[in-house]
């Protein structure tokens, strides 16, 4: 029972851990491009921008998009490549002004073996 009990604590803590993990940018100074470009991008989206600010190496960008949705992204300075986003909708909040176009055609399946070892 014991033995049981450590295994789930430990699995727990280590799958938190990936959970929490933020996301840090390595981008030498010297190479970053300035928040006025970032800006431009993100008022070129139609975001309204209340702040850009550094953290953990990268840009943090906080706006408000045109359907009043709360925006928080954070990009690689140099190449001012999004490498996270976090919409907070509102009451009428749709992510479709976020995510790509559904792909049409056939379902493509997996033919591999499950995650069970089985074959499919």
């Amino acid at each position: 029972m014991f033995l049981a009990r450590t295994c789930m604590v430990l699995s727990a803590l280590t799958f938190s851990g990936a959970v929490c993990a933020d996301v840090h940018c390595t981008d030498p100074i010297a190479d970053w491009k300035p928040r006025e470009q970032l800006q431009r991008e993100a008022e070129q989206r139609g975001w309204t921008v209340q702040r850009i600010k550094i953290d953990d190496g990268c840009y943090e960008l906080r706006a408000i998009d045109r359907n009043g949705n709360k925006i928080k992204a954070k990009y690689s300075p140099a190449s001012l490549r999004m490498r996270s986003l976090a919409v907070d909708f509102g009451n009428d909040g749709d992510a479709s002004d976020y995510l790509g176009p559904v792909p049409q055609g056939p379902i493509r399946r997996r033919t591999g073996p499950t995650s069970h070892g089985e074959k499919q």
